[in-house]
């Protein structure tokens, strides 16, 4: 992505211009293509977990739900700003390793939790709001941009074994591998239309049809479903775990650096302030959004950079248009055929798509840390963390079993290995040990010398 290009953006629509209802509708639909991690996220959790497909069906209405709350919050009168929210990757991870151990009630309700305690952090009030003026120590490119990296990598493994699966290797892979095909097309040769923004759902919609073809794809749960159900509170249970808090946490850091990066595009691109009072409105509101969609069972979203990169392209930057797709999203939360139709569509073909949207990720980060100056200090913040957060994938089974379950919560994801190390290292070496070592250098470094009288 040219940087250089983003900042001097220009919006063919402002972000306070209305636009028709038909024109609404149709752009509001085309974000809601880009929410991938909506048609993905749910599904990943319910095959590593084994949940059934009314399950899974009802994970997917709440994250719509989820989406849409917190979109609706932002493009309103919490941020002003044409944000369209979705699931992210980190809680993806809280809540798959967290449902893993303690299981899924305990897992969103501490999310809840931990949602509530940053809602505290960020009350849009200028003297309060504290996660605004903290944003320096967890925003910047070398920070976030390795955790991207770290993230993807993680990832992998979750994506691509799935494609060769345990009955079908034949079937399985090669519908994984057209649906891959399906969206490198897409992407290669869409240009600046829907066909390239949605090119994830087009490949899951090839891949599927193809395994319709050739395999066999059960919808009978669709048929049998209703067209109309409220959302649950507390739909899998409640439970609070203080180590599964602390993940949690941990991911709503995350999710806030990537919100506020967006933010800084998008008042750059309309021309507008965002100071550290907005920053703490958008945040309370991400946030207020994110701890009601635990309280019905949905992940925890973020600002998708999926979103802000359509608005880049078509210059279409109206905030009513991404409200209008967060009430879309809402409505979709509700009809529970939409969650089992997603449910139910074969899992190697998801899994394929899910490995293209984590190696997005992955170099999502890398492109973000081609601004990092590269000294020693700044590989020692990075390079440790990187191979270090990797490396907590292979410790022994043996030596994680006899952790207390706070400690042992935290050391086996490499995300949040990653995300600790990079802000303490970050802070603690370009922070305070740099200017040290600078002044030091300045101190020491030889002075011109005198003049001599010629003799």
């Amino acid at each position: 992505m040219n940087h250089e290009h983003e900042d001097n953006q220009t919006l063919q629509v402002g972000i306070e211009e209305k636009l028709s209802f038909g024109a609404n509708v149709t752009y509001g639909f085309q974000h809601l293509l880009a929410l991938t991690g909506i048609f993905l996220f749910p599904v990943l959790i319910g095959q590593a977990l084994g949940l059934d497909f009314e399950v899974v069906g009802y994970l997917i209405q709440a994250c719509f739900l989820t989406t849409g709350l917190v979109t609706i919050l932002q493009s309103g009168k919490m941020l002003r700003l044409p944000v369209v929210q979705g699931p992210t990757a980190a809680f993806f991870v809280a809540i798959l390793s967290a449902s893993a151990s303690v299981g899924l009630g305990t897992a969103f309700g501490s999310m809840a939790v931990a949602g509530a305690i940053f809602m505290l952090l960020a009350i849009p009030i200028r003297r309060f709001g504290l996660i605004g003026h903290i944003n320096k120590f967890i925003a910047p490119p070398i920070v976030y941009g390795t955790l991207l990296v770290i993230i993807g990598a993680q990832l992998a493994d979750i994506g691509l074994k799935n494609w060769f699966g345990s009955a079908n290797i034949g079937m399985n892979f090669t519908a994984s591998l057209i649906t891959v095909v399906c969206v490198l097309v897409c992407m290669i040769f869409g240009g600046n239309t829907i066909i390239r923004r949605g090119a994830l759902l087009w490949g899951i919609i090839v891949g599927t049809l193809f395994f319709s073809i050739f395999g066999s794809v059960d919808f009978s749960a669709v048929a049998s479903a209703g067209w109309f159900r409220l959302p649950q509170i507390f739909p899998f249970g409640f439970g609070i775990s203080i180590p599964v808090v602390i993940l949690m946490l941990l991911a709503f850091l995350q999710a806030s650096a990537e919100a506020v990066g967006m933010y800084t595009l998008l008042t750059k691109w309309g021309k507008q302030e965002l100071d550290s009072s907005r920053v703490n409105r958008g945040l309370f509101g991400e946030f207020l959004g994110c701890t009601l969609g635990a309280v019905f069972g949905g992940l925890g979203t973020t600002s998708y950079p999926e979103n802000i990169g359509i608005i880049r392209v078509s210059g279409i930057g109206s905030r009513y248009v991404t409200m209008t797709a967060g009430v879309m999203a809402v409505i979709l939360g509700l009809i529970p055929k939409v969650g089992l139709f997603i449910a139910s569509l074969p899992g190697a073909v998801l899994s394929a798509a899910s490995t293209i949207l984590f190696g997005i990720i992955a170099i999502s980060g890398i492109q973000m840390v081609s601004k990092v100056k590269w000294d020693e200090l700044n590989l020692a913040v990075a390079g440790s963390s990187f191979i270090i957060s990797l490396g907590t994938m292979y410790l022994p089974a043996e030596l994680t079993a006899g952790l207390p379950l706070a400690i042992q919560s935290i050391v086996t994801q490499p995300m949040l290995v990653g995300v600790i190390m990079l802000i303490v290292l970050n802070t603690t070496i370009n922070v305070w040990i740099r200017p040290m070592l600078e002044r030091r250098e300045a101190t020491l470094k030889p002075q011109d010398p005198m003049p001599t009288e010629a003799a």
